[in-house]
């Protein structure tokens, strides 16, 4: 059946706008009849559907995801299987722009906006840590900023945007190669400290105007985080946070910050030092 506008899941979600399209699935901008409020909703690929173990870990996912109640981490209202749709996440729908879409018109961030940005990132992380979900593909296109500031963090694994380099194993999503950590790219289970590292890839992009690794291939992108130290950043950078990325993206998981959590700290720390005005905590 074809996905479009009008169609009502589970007799509440009416689609009303295609959102994006990505390997796994499709995001629609959907109106909840129950409760009559605007709400996004991930359609899984049908082919998905023949694979009973990934519907399943994505679901175990969705439950674990339904018991975060943290401002800078995306809602999760409901997650199940429409007789001609197939199976669907229902999440909050957030108002803001993607960071992605921020830096392709202003290419590069002040540090300590920077700062501020992933000080709230990390924050989120570290709440989806705790209830023992890996994100797997953060990246600028995952983090919505809205108007005064704030940040979420959302797309857990099932949308991603079209065209995009990545890497996957049957079963899973590895994630988007220009932010995948060296031990994700070398075949080894992500952790925490993976997703510390793609947030330091974001942070590097913000202040460099660039990711630190990009042209070819997934797998020549890949290979070059596991086997190249990225360019310097620009002069113009201040240390401190030159030092916050240095350590995120540590080529050994061992060396980068132990947790989410210390990684947030040491930026909210250097966002302060650099004067930052906006928020440094999701509201």
């Amino acid at each position: 059946m074809i996905i479009r506008p009008g169609i009502v899941l589970g007799g509440r979600y009416r689609l009303e706008e295609h959102i994006a399209s990505g390997g796994m699935g499709e995001v629609w901008r959907a109106h909840d009849e129950s409760v009559d409020r605007k709400v996004a909703v991930k359609i899984l690929l049908s082919s998905l559907h023949d694979d009973p173990g990934f519907v399943e870990r994505f679901r175990a996912e969705a439950r674990a995801m339904a018991t975060i109640d943290h401002p800078g981490v995306v809602q999760i209202y409901d997650f199940n299987t429409d007789p001609a749709m197939g199976t669907y996440l229902v999440m909050q729908y957030v108002e803001g722009e993607a960071l992605s879409r921020t830096l392709s018109r202003v290419r590069r961030l002040t540090a300590a906006r920077t700062m501020a940005l992933v000080a709230q990132a990390a924050d989120a992380l570290h709440a989806v840590h705790l209830v023992d979900v890996i994100h797997r593909d953060v990246k600028p296109g995952n983090l919505l900023v809205r108007r005064d500031g704030t940040l979420v963090l959302t797309d857990f694994g099932i949308a991603r945007s079209a065209g995009a380099a990545t890497l996957t194993a049957p079963g899973s999503v590895v994630g988007t190669a220009a932010y995948i950590s060296p031990e994700v790219a070398m075949g080894e289970r992500a952790t925490p400290q993976s997703d510390v590292y793609a947030l330091g890839v974001v942070a590097y992009q913000c202040l460099a105007g660039r990711r630190p690794f990009d042209g070819g291939s997934a797998m020549e992108i890949a290979t070059r985080h596991v086997r190249e130290l990225p360019p310097p950043l620009p002069r113009d950078v201040p240390r401190p946070a030159g030092e916050v990325v240095d350590r995120a993206m540590a080529k050994k998981a061992a060396d980068r910050y132990p947790n989410a959590a210390a990684f947030a700290e040491d930026a909210r720390r250097v966002a302060v030092l650099l004067g930052a005005t906006g928020p440094l905590r999701a509201a």
